[in-house]
């Protein structure tokens, strides 16, 4: 089967791992109905110094670095983290503009965007709903058979963002669920992913193989 015949029956989803102050997680998982596999990840930290310029280079990094994952590695569908009703206003204020400019740039390529909260995630993954950022990582990279735990933190969860939702897409599927609309009709400072075939760049959903 060529690579173009099987990238046209795979599914991709681009998670997304917003933060309000820290690095935004970004991964990419595939799957062909039955084995799925990592594509890219990585995590955009953006200087201090650069924030401190404009209130939203932060925001134009995260737009610019969601926008350029859709448009090279064109995914189905984009899986973001939602808001944790535990924050306090001001940081809970600072993730919706993250959130807001991922979903702006999901709309302005035509991908949609699906919400999961964070207990949901971390369930679909590691079992339940309390598991740490380690315990996500070591079962992300067991679930996808990578070679290497998945660095920094944040893309790791990133990663379990897109595995929740290709959890989600087998279980519709498998009982003839009707499709969900999702939330949207759907100058990187820097940042630097890994891509399948171990190169780095700068700038995985959960069913093991049988």
């Amino acid at each position: 089967m060529s690579e173009s015949t099987a990238r046209r029956i795979a599914f991709r989803v681009l998670g997304v791992d917003p933060a309000a102050a820290g690095p935004t997680g970004y991964g990419i998982v595939e799957s062909d109905g039955r084995n799925c596999r990592m594509v890219h990840y990585g995590a955009l930290r953006v200087a201090e110094k650069v924030r401190k310029e404009s209130a939203g280079a932060a925001l134009e990094a995260v737009h610019a670095l969601v926008s350029g994952l859709l448009r090279d590695f064109s995914p189905d569908a984009l899986a973001v983290e939602s808001i944790f009703s535990a924050l306090n206003v001001k940081t809970a204020l600072r993730l919706a503009e993250v959130r807001g400019v991922v979903l702006l740039a999901a709309a302005q390529h035509g991908v949609t965007v699906h919400s999961y909260a964070p207990r949901s995630i971390k369930a679909s993954v590691a079992g339940y709903g309390d598991a740490d950022k380690r315990h996500v990582q070591v079962m992300v990279r067991s679930l996808l058979r990578m070679s290497e735990m998945p660095e920094p933190a944040d893309a790791a969860d990133a990663l379990a963002v897109a595995l929740c939702h290709m959890q989600n897409e087998q279980f519709r599927k498998r009982f003839a669920l009707p499709a969900t609309t999702g939330i949207g009709s759907s100058r990187i400072v820097r940042a630097r992913g890994n891509t399948a075939d171990g190169a780095n760049a700068e700038g995985s959903r959960v069913q093991p193989s049988r």
